[in-house]
């Protein structure tokens, strides 16, 4: 039984951007926003890697209906 990788790069970089613009006002209230960034990226990133934010694109491969849709297929 072959299971995948659990690799979300999308939710590690939504993670690490949601996270840095909430960490930059949580560090600048307690007066270090480069604290506050890092930590936030690192807080972030780590909860959003194994939460999914949402489809991709699809397309072939991916198991997705591809590029021009489920019903516009030739």
């Amino acid at each position: 039984m072959s299971s995948k990788p659990h690799r979300n790069g999308r939710g590690l970089f939504l993670g690490a951007v949601l996270g840095a613009v909430v960490g930059y006002f949580a560090g600048r209230a307690l007066g270090n926003p480069a604290t506050g960034i890092v930590l936030g990226m690192l807080a972030g990133a780590a909860l959003l890697y194994r939460v999914n934010p949402g489809p991709g694109k699809g397309g072939p491969g991916k198991g997705g209906p591809g590029k021009r849709g489920r019903r516009n297929r030739r």
